[in-house]
């Protein structure tokens, strides 16, 4: 036998293995059509027409039931009566105004929240005593409803302003610190069995590989909590309180003024689309490797 059957047999051997003969490896075939469909996504035009049909649609309607007369404008003001509404408030100042001090009440609260919960779920993903000793307490006080703190807080901290922010606080920190606990408990053992492979320290592995790796998600869960702070300021306006947008709509409902109180959810709701997107064009930002 020549000295080159041998080599024959070896390549032989493994074409065999690999199941090729003589040529490249064969791609992957494609996923069956029901998961192609679960998983296909449209071309950045149909998105944006999507968009378009979601905002334009319930304003369509809207506009089209107001302008049959079916329903009393004291009931349902049409889009340009809440459009004039909102422009008679801008121009007496009293929604700048409003809008200012809903802000700073949402920014003390909510930035609070986000400065306990963050480092307690972060403590709770990775430590081992952390967990078993927060979450059963923490999971009890998520379910008590924050606005039942409120003659509480009224009677500890006085009308004023610390009562309103306590109460964003109470309303967003156990949620979100539950929520950024699961997303550092998702981050894969592998890589920190890689890390501590290489002889990372505990430390530098939270700092450098946990964090990194939990930090969009962390956004994630203070989008979803932004939500429910907009929630608690309007509660917390709505009572004893002398400006704010949920002060507003009190005012606005003792004259039955709705096409203000619809201005004024208008302007809610467009302040929070803009809080949404900006944290997630920070979470694209931050996690980029995600993508």
């Amino acid at each position: 036998m020549s000295r080159a059957e041998p080599m024959v047999a070896e390549e032989g051997r493994q074409a065999a293995e690999t199941g090729v003969q003589g040529g490249p490896p064969e791609p992957p075939l494609p996923p069956p059509a029901r998961i192609r469909l679960l998983t296909t996504s449209v071309s950045p035009r149909t998105a944006w027409i999507l968009r378009a049909v979601s905002i334009l649609g319930p304003v369509t309607a809207w506009w089209a039931l107001s302008a049959t007369g079916m329903v009393d404008p004291t009931f349902l003001p049409s889009p340009s009566a809440v459009w004039s509404a909102a422009v008679d408030m801008a121009g007496t100042g009293d929604l700048p105004s409003d809008l200012l001090a809903s802000l700073g009440r949402i920014g003390a609260g909510f930035g609070l929240a986000v400065l306990i919960s963050v480092p307690v779920g972060f403590a709770m993903g990775t430590l081992g005593w952390a967990q078993p000793l927060l979450e059963p307490v923490i999971g009890i006080l998520r379910y008590l409803p924050a606005s039942a703190f409120i003659p509480l807080l009224i009677i500890w901290l006085g009308i004023g302003e610390p009562s309103k922010i306590a109460l964003l606080v109470l309303g967003v920190v156990f949620f979100n610190t539950l929520m950024t606990a699961d997303v550092v408990r998702q981050v894969p053992h592998r890589l920190l069995e890689v890390s501590a492979t290489l002889g990372a320290s505990r430390l530098r592995v939270a700092s450098r590989v946990v964090l990194p790796h939990a930090l969009p998600g962390i956004i994630d869960a203070m989008r979803v909590n932004a939500a429910a702070a907009w929630n608690f300021v309007v509660v917390a306006e709505l009572v004893a309180a002398t400006s704010g947008l949920g002060y507003r709509i009190t005012r606005a409902q003792r004259f039955l003024q709705t096409d203000r109180i619809f201005a004024i959810l208008v302007v809610i709701g467009l302040i929070g689309l803009t809080i949404d997107v900006a944290l997630r064009l920070l979470r694209t930002r931050v996690g980029r490797w995600t993508r």
